[in-house]
């Protein structure tokens, strides 16, 4: 679900002309290696924190049919989660810099949810929202000068944008339809074994069933003759 966010957010801005045709955009961590091998004005967008929303987290299993009705397996919940980016610009002025990050602000903030064209893989499938939060407060415990120490960098200005994506609940296939029946043996019943008996039609087949014998009728008890 982690790459499928990267590509929506790398989408939404080549399609908002960010950061431009001679620009880059790149998803690496913009550490001072990082630095020194760019070659282009470029736009980081750097994931630095992953949290659940825990407040809506589901419970229990979704049957799944196939188009004739039957179970195929079950599937849990869809899990929320926040996923925290830093976006940055990179040039060798500030005046670029500031342009650029302008370009991205102005893009990342007019929308509130990622359109359905940019979503691929289990967020296309799931068809639930994936909403935006642009420019709000950083996330609890990860302020902007310990991520930047974190990456061995000076501060610099940056967009905080919020994520909120489902990650596709755990599936469990069902097993393979009954076509045996039950047979118990024992020291007594040797080979045979009892078959058991079931009521009602069934197209089941195989040793374990066995087709239900007519229950007998009452006779009615006749007196004598008087």
């Amino acid at each position: 679900m982690i790459h499928e966010v990267d590509e929506a957010l790398r989408g939404l801005l080549v399609d908002g002309g960010v950061p431009g045709a001679d620009g880059e955009l790149a998803f690496e961590a913009p550490t001072t290696d990082w630095t020194a091998r760019r070659t282009a004005p470029t736009v980081n967008v750097f994931l630095y924190d992953i949290r659940e929303d825990r407040a809506r987290r589901g419970s229990g299993a979704i049957e799944e049919l196939d188009e004739k009705g039957r179970v195929t397996g079950w599937r849990e919940p869809p899990r929320w989660f926040r996923l925290s980016y830093l976006v940055t610009a990179w040039t060798n002025r500030p005046q670029d810099e500031h342009r650029l990050l302008s370009r991205a602000l102005s893009v990342l903030v007019r929308r509130e949810r990622v359109e359905d064209r940019w979503l691929t893989g289990s967020l296309a499938e799931l068809g639930l929202s994936v909403t935006l939060e642009t420019a709000g407060p950083v996330s609890s415990g990860s302020a902007a000068t310990d991520i930047w120490s974190a990456l061995g960098g000076e501060l610099k200005p940056a967009i905080d944008v919020l994520v909120l994506a489902p990650l596709i609940g755990h599936h469990t296939p069902a097993g393979p339809p009954v076509t045996e029946g039950i047979v118990l043996r024992g020291a007594q019943t040797g080979e045979h074994g009892h078959r058991l008996r079931y009521e009602g039609p069934t197209t089941a087949e195989g040793d374990g069933f066995a087709t239900t014998r007519p229950r007998p009728t009452r006779r009615r008890r006749q007196g004598p003759i008087t």
